[in-house]
């Protein structure tokens, strides 16, 4: 290749690396206009001879206004294709959407009005960067009752939802050098969250056959195999497979770490609520100084918009989070915090039962319509949470991602691929949707892989 032909590539490579970030950002902000790295590669491909010849002596590294990071991380599938939907919305088309977990319901009332009352009573200034005493009160007094794990006001970091609590919990624990055991399938942030603060992911494969949840033996092989781990993310009930680890699947594991003192746990419990049959106690039961909670109020509450999550941890880890997040968001918004407070000692546990009755009737659902499908076969039925995972790898040569594409494009039905969640040949659904949306998601799924058994 000539220096000529890798400088065009580089140029270009640049154009595509840049272009997915500036696009979000001119997404949120329009004013800023288009990615000025846009014209790379035209005006590379139109540089004089005299412009290329002035580096053919001393070869020099395109100049990147970005992270070099940024190249080991990839973005959220489920970001794009949500991203994706909202910009066909807007040019007027109809999208069916199961692609983000996102309950289709109003929070509680109580909710509702502590959060106007919070407004009308001028509670719009800053908090404590941990969040607001009261909070983090019923917050410890929630996780007592329900769970049984004693934390003080001051072991509890409040954040912008659950997804700011897990990387905090990640950077604060684990740098360069360290390494993070991630079972698949796995949340997509996690392992991406893991290279942005210079660790490694360790994926673990589980199967149908234990429930997509890790064993222990597979625990203390890889820990072994891996001296470097520094963490384990544990996602209980599951995202994407809706697994859950119930207390005769966590004690094994608790006590396979045992053998391990140097090794943390990030229990990432955000559906905990969420569970049709048994229990999901917290792992904090069972390994307190070493465990860090997170959880928060999107899933449960349907308070998503209000981006309210918390990480309950050991002093030390806690103290560690308060400094981080100091640096980067402050405090959480101070009417949501109002508004959590309200959901944790006004709203019931019947209330919340309702919902998961709800969410029992829309999965039963699509379970039914998915068992009528051709060439889709669902190995493990959620007990939790409100995804499923579907094999799918009899369409597309096992292409999971061309699937959702050409689902996309032809039926305007928006899935996730179960590829970007380490589940290759796999298909996300999210039922958290209304009945009458899981409807036609259904039909319009069912008619195109039936069209494509019968093309060519």
């Amino acid at each position: 290749m000539t220096q000529r032909s890798m400088k065009l590539l580089l140029l270009l490579l640049l154009e595509r690396a840049t272009a997915f970030a500036w696009t979000g950002i001119s997404l949120r902000n329009p004013s800023i206009g288009t990615n000025p790295f846009s014209k790379i590669s035209s005006l590379a491909a139109t540089s004089t001879g005299n412009s290329i010849n002035a580096t053919t002596e001393t070869p020099t590294t395109p100049f990147s206004p970005l992270n070099p990071i940024l190249q080991q991380v990839q973005p959220s599938k489920t970001v794009e294709i949500f991203s994706l939907v909202k910009d066909m919305e807007v040019a007027g088309e109809t999208v069916t959407s199961l692609c983000v977990g996102e309950p289709d319901f109003l929070p509680p009332k109580a909710v509702l009005e502590a959060a106007t009352q919070a407004i009308v009573d001028g509670d719009t200034r800053y908090t404590a960067v941990t969040g607001t005493l009261a909070l983090r009160k019923a917050i410890a007094a929630d996780l007592q009752r329900r769970k049984g794990v004693t934390y003080q006001p001051t072991e509890i970091v409040v954040g912008n939802g659950a997804k700011q609590c897990v990387y905090q919990g990640i950077l604060a624990t684990c740098g360069e050098g360290d390494k993070v055991l991630v079972p698949a399938p796995y949340w997509p942030s996690y392992p991406e969250m893991v290279k942005l603060v210079g660790a490694k992911p360790v994926v673990v494969e589980t199967t149908s056959n234990n429930g997509y949840l890790i064993t222990p033996e597979d625990l203390r092989r890889t820990i072994q195999e891996n001296p470097d781990i520094k963490l384990i993310i544990l996602c209980n009930p599951s995202n994407p497979t809706g697994g859950v680890y119930h207390l005769e699947q966590l004690k094994p594991i608790a006590e396979v770490l045992k053998d391990f003192p140097n090794v943390l746990v990030l229990a990432d419990e955000i559906y905990e609520r969420l569970v049709y049959d048994g229990e999901c106690p917290a792992f904090a039961s069972l390994l307190f100084d070493r465990t860090l909670t997170v959880n928060g109020f999107s899933k449960a509450y349907a308070m998503t918009g209000l981006r309210l999550g918390y990480v309950a941890a050991p002093q030390p880890l806690a103290k560690a989070i308060t400094t981080i997040q100091s640096q980067l968001t402050s405090c959480a918004g101070s009417i949501s915090q109002a508004a959590g407070v309200a959901a944790l000692t006004q709203v019931s546990d019947a209330e919340l039962d309702q919902n998961i009755e709800i969410m029992r009737e829309k999965r039963d659902y699509v379970l039914g319509e998915l068992s009528k499908m051709p060439g889709v076969s669902v190995a493990m039925p959620p007990n939790g949470a409100f995804y499923v995972l579907p094999d799918v790898s009899s369409y597309f040569d096992g292409d999971d991602t061309q699937l959702c594409l050409e689902l996309l494009k032809s039926k305007k039905l928006a899935i996730v691929p179960g590829s970007s969640f380490g589940a290759p040949g796999t298909v996300r659904l999210s039922y958290a949707t209304s009945m009458e949306e899981l409807g036609t998601a259904m039909s319009k799924l069912r008619e195109f892989l039936e069209e494509q058994q019968d093309s060519p």
